[in-house]
């Protein structure tokens, strides 16, 4: 009796492991920008609630910038890349935040926080717009949902029994709680980063940017780069590798 009732309890086990296994093969889809296929359990309209509410504890602390010449400037560019990105469809907001750390970065939200120590180690605007079209692209190629998607598949193959529901949200809490650390992500994959930098260059080259300032951009990274690593630098690629994609990538689309 008890072995029948084990072989029971195992194959139940195996039909809630397909059922997840089946759920998460059909929550892939075609990102055309990418040209690839991705797993989205996770969406970015999944992602928007917290990342908004993540946006707007951001802004209540004491020296962010939401208006002045500072805020003008990154919206000029913002706006225009938003545009090339086909991301026009809806209200942008702006903020300038005090931080020590070059950075960046963009809420599926709608939302493009920049940090006043980018804005001092920038040159031109081409190269603030290398930036933030990166992190643009980050959001049209889905990378943010694209990893909690598979937080939260590795989570259905472990405990399947335990429901999606839970590992779903927890997936979706985390984004929130990160986006509140002025950067919302841990660093992305080499693919990832690669993935956003051709991207980032193809929507400044729609905008009216210069892509070349984009190379121009991560040399001074390299040579400003000490121990405190910009979130939207990540350490893969290098930035030797990711200087010398760059460029190919520029030469191959004939651009200057």
């Amino acid at each position: 009796m008890r072995s029948a009732v084990s072989l029971r309890h195992r194959s139940a086990l195996l039909l809630a492991a397909a059922a997840a296994a089946a759920s998460t093969l059909s929550a892939c889809a075609y990102n055309e920008a990418l040209g690839r296929n991705q797993l989205l359990l996770v969406d970015n309209a999944a992602l928007s609630q917290q990342s908004a509410a993540a946006w707007r504890e951001a802004v209540a602390k004491p020296g962010v910038k939401t208006t002045g010449a500072q805020v003008d400037r990154i919206r000029r560019v913002g706006d225009r890349l938003v545009q090339a990105a086909g991301l026009g469809n809806r209200t942008w907001d702006y903020a300038v935040f005090p931080a020590t750390s070059p950075n960046a970065f963009v809420l599926p939200s709608g939302q493009i926080g920049v940090t006043d120590s980018l804005l001092a180690l920038v040159q031109n605007d081409d190269q603030l717009a290398s930036v933030i079209g990166h992190e643009i692209a980050h959001v049209v190629a889905n990378h943010a949902a694209e990893r909690a998607s598979s937080k939260a598949a590795a989570g259905l193959g472990l405990a399947a029994v335990g429901g999606a529901a839970g590992r779903y949200g927890d997936a979706v809490n985390a984004y929130g709680g990160l986006a509140a650390q002025y950067g919302l992500l841990l660093p992305y994959s080499r693919r990832d980063e690669l993935e956003a930098d051709r991207l980032g260059v193809d929507y400044m080259a729609r905008a009216g940017f210069k892509p070349s300032e984009a190379v121009a951009l991560w040399r001074l990274m390299a040579s400003q780069r000490q121990g405190n690593i910009p979130q939207f630098a990540s350490t893969h690629p290098s930035d030797a590798a990711r200087i010398e994609a760059l460029q190919q990538y520029i030469a191959s689309r004939g651009w200057n």
